[in-house]
């Protein structure tokens, strides 16, 4: 299994550990010719989802990423990783991806000195550390999004078919269950 890890900004290195201690192969995508090399998954790390949508668009990457999304391949797209994915962003008139049938809240626990840490339940995993850095939460799902982790009533983890929308840092913790749970999608 050959996991992509989107390049161009934000914290990427820190899923490329994870995937490798699990036993993945990964690439990083940092330029279009990169789209070319093969891959079976891929990641939209956290980061600063304005510069990396603009980074996409300017590089030539969107469309073939979009497309790649849309054909069914899995995504893992973690707190701006997940306003990349998302069908609307409710406080901002940009989107980008929208393959996510979600509407997301940017910066939703305001800016990073409201950056937190808890522990949470994820339906199928039990408790997990959880990492919120000016993170976006999710306020409303369509019809077939399941919802799989909340905190304080606020929707922070759903899937979609082939889609993982957190909108918390697993890559920031010691607990690789989300990563295994996505190379196993």
């Amino acid at each position: 299994m050959v996991i992509g890890i989107l390049a161009v900004q934000g914290a990427f290195i820190e899923h490329e550990e994870i995937f490798k201690k699990l036993g993945a192969d990964t690439i990083q995508l940092r330029q279009k010719n990169d789209l070319d090399r093969h891959f079976d998954r891929l990641v939209l790390p956290g980061g600063e989802s304005t510069v990396q949508g603009k980074l996409l668009k300017d590089l030539g990457m969107f469309n073939i990423l979009k497309e790649k999304i849309e054909n069914g391949m899995p995504v893992l797209g973690t707190c701006a990783g997940l306003i990349l994915l998302a069908k609307s962003i409710s406080n901002d008139t940009r989107a980008y991806f929208q393959t996510l049938p979600v509407t997301v809240k940017r910066n939703a626990y305001g800016r990073q000195l409201g950056s937190f840490h808890c522990d949470g339940e994820i339906k199928g995993l039990g408790t997990f550390p959880m990492e919120f850095i000016r993170a976006p939460y999710i306020e409303n799902v369509a019809s077939g999004v399941e919802v799989l982790a909340e905190n304080n009533g606020k929707i922070t983890a759903a899937r979609y078919k082939n889609q993982l929308g957190l909108s918390f840092h697993p890559e920031l913790c010691n607990d690789y269950r989300l990563h295994k749970m996505f190379m196993e999608m």
